[in-house]
């Protein structure tokens, strides 16, 4: 599929009212819990970021830019970079930095991230991949004790075992050379000014801190979280990072070489190696990381093109293979919170993850069929196997074009702490971008400020099952399979609608896919989409979000043959909707603590949503 976008029929973005009127109201998420069948099971203390409650949100309108981030200040550091005549790209830089320091838990330096770049003036695409990848020594049985058995999940996250290299600074250098307007020093005055004047503890934040009884035990990490009595720091105190601040400056003046060689990158070594199950990362692994530029991968989903990043996330094949299935019914005609329209969107979540689980993993070391798990004819055999009325069960993976079946298939279990943001600029450019360090607090090692990433537990822990390799085992230089799916969505004209994304593990794929039958299908604005319940099914039982109006359905999907698993779900969209006339309009998840600003924050969209989950 080619980098640039096409026009592919006439279309324009539904405005069902019934439907709006309706989803609008439906909302609810606390917690999230991605369990694993193929891996240990996950203790609470490396469970994804927890529940901070619910707070109800209105679609921000604005006429010539938008940045939506997890957190206030980051947005706000966005917004002044647009302001003053920065890229998109420019105002995501701002905004990591910034998370690194007010969402610590979900993403930063230490960490990865994939970006997708939309440039209006050509309207051409680009993907950049940040992830981490294996150090040079990693084997196969990593996670494996001598007698074969694995690890337990507090065992290995927690641990220097855990931790890749990180690709966060080296690839937002490669974005930043491409679609930069502002001097990269500038770009980080925000988080600099910030890490050295102090910000205010979210109560995010502090309830992750409070509930987190892991991360004190790095030294680092519990001089500067914690009160000397081991308490969290109280929501609304100061908390400076002068360690951050003197790196960040390092990195302003001298590029990522001040990360990646040198005195910084032997302390991350040594931290690494200096935990009880030490870690075999390297300086010589940190010096030659390099990000990548893919080609973004785009498919249909009716009328419009969905364009985001192609493997090693498995995040928009998926995404474009469960809607691909869902094409053949008329979603627009069923409620939202119907116990059809979760029937169908479970049936075809469990046949995408059934085929994302075997084949996707890093294309450099394992030939994926990612044309062949999009193709359309492929999904429209898969989707025959969806039938109305009643659940499938467990589903097997296909055979899509292209594909080989001397793979595994392999359920893991990405934690899902990580963070996305959505920012289109004046010029009319835009980036989706999802960021993390993994786990919640990624592997609880702190050096220079910034907390390192548990990103190698994304990698099969079984590397054979069966007799036959899993795809995403672990081996030198690799990069692990992802779920995140940063995803722009294009009308029949070829016009730029919307920019999404989520963190959430591998429960991002159905979070994403939510969001887009809910703007796409049901014609809810970016807000009210967001907000409707999570549901779906990863292919082990359908996942119905707690306390909203879906459990209503719960008999009635029940009766369909449904294993119903009611759960928490703190996903944490990120997007913005570009409306035929132009308007942007922002919307940020209510679950969490972000926040959508533009150049004219107007009066917020519409009225509250009706709390029909509670």
């Amino acid at each position: 599929m080619p980098a640039s976008v096409f026009a592919i029929g006439e279309s324009a973005l539904p405005r069902r009212l019934g439907a709006l009127a309706l989803a609008g109201s439906m909302w609810l998420g606390l917690a999230g819990w991605a369990g694993a069948q193929a891996q240990p099971a996950q203790p609470a203390d490396v469970a994804p970021e927890g529940a901070s409650g619910h707070t109800t949100k209105f679609a921000v309108r604005a006429s010539k830019y938008m940045a939506v981030t997890a957190n206030s200040y980051a947005t706000r550091a966005a917004q002044e970079v647009l302001r003053g005549g920065g890229s998109a790209v420019d105002a995501a830089i701002a905004a990591q930095l910034v998370l690194n320091l007010t969402e610590p838990q979900s993403s930063g330096v230490g960490g990865g991230a994939f970006i997708v770049h939309y440039e209006a003036a050509s309207k051409h695409l680009a993907a950049y991949d940040g992830r981490e990848t294996a150090p040079a020594a990693a084997r196969a049985d990593r996670f494996l004790k001598p007698d074969g058995r694995p690890y337990t999940f507090r065992e290995a996250v927690q641990s220097g075992m855990a931790v890749g290299t990180p690709g966060l600074l080296r690839v937002l250098e490669l974005a930043h050379k491409k679609h930069g307007r502002l001097p990269w020093a500038r770009l980080f005055a925000p988080a600099i000014a910030l890490a050295d004047n102090g910000f205010a503890v979210s109560p995010r934040l502090h309830e992750l801190l409070a509930t987190d009884p892991a991360l004190k035990n790095n030294p680092a990490a519990r001089a500067y979280f914690y009160n000397p009595d081991g308490s969290a720091r109280a929501v609304g105190s100061l908390l400076k990072n002068p360690a951050f601040a003197q790196l960040l400056r390092r990195v302003a003046a001298g590029g990522p070489d001040a990360f990646y060689r040198g005195e910084v990158a032997r302390d991350i070594v040594a931290a690494v190696a200096a935990q009880v199950a030490p870690g075999d990362l390297t300086e010589a692994d940190l010096a030659a990381y390099k990000p990548m530029a893919r080609e973004a991968l785009c498919g249909r989903y009716r009328a419009y093109t969905l364009c985001g990043m192609p493997p090693p996330s498995s995040g928009e094949t998926t995404v474009l293979a469960l809607l691909g299935m869902l094409e053949r019914f008329d979603m627009a005609r069923m409620r939202p919170d119907s116990a059809a329209a979760v029937h169908l969107f479970s049936e075809a979540g469990r046949l995408a993850y059934a085929d994302r689980d075997r084949y996707v993993a890093d294309p450099d070391f394992v030939p994926v069929p990612t044309a062949g798990l999009i193709d359309r004819d492929y999904l429209h055999q898969r989707s025959e196997l969806i039938v109305p009325g009643h659940s499938m069960g467990r589903a097997h993976a296909g055979a899509p074009p292209g594909a080989s079946t001397a793979y595994a298939a392999d359920e893991d279990s990405e934690i899902p702490a990580t963070s996305h943001l959505s920012i289109i600029d004046s010029y009319g450019n835009a980036v989706a971008m999802t960021t993390t360090i993994e786990s919640q607090f990624g592997s609880r090692i702190m050096v220079h400020g910034f907390l390192l990433n548990n990103e190698m537990t994304d990698f099969a822990w079984l590397p054979i099952d069966a007799g036959r390799p899993v795809a995403n085992r672990i081996e030198p230089g690799k990069r692990p399979r992802s779920s995140m799916a940063p995803t722009l969505v294009f009308d029949s004209a070829g016009k730029l609608r919307v920019v999404i994304g989520a963190p959430g593990g591998h429960a991002i794929i159905n979070f994403v896919a939510k969001t887009l039958v809910g703007v796409l299908d049901w014609g809810l604005d970016i807000q009210q989409a967001i907000a409707l319940p999570n549901m779906g099914s990863r292919n082990r039982g359908t996942e119905i979000e707690r306390g909203s109006v879906l459990e209503n359905s719960v008999d009635a999907l029940r009766a369909m043959g449904h294993e119903v698993d009611l759960t928490d779900f703190p996903s944490g969209l990120h997007g913005i909707l570009v409306t035929p006339d132009g308007l942007l309009m922002g919307g940020s998840d209510p679950r969490r603590e972000g926040e959508a600003m533009g150049d004219a924050i107007a009066a917020p969209l519409g009225g509250p949503p009706a709390d029909l989950g509670h």
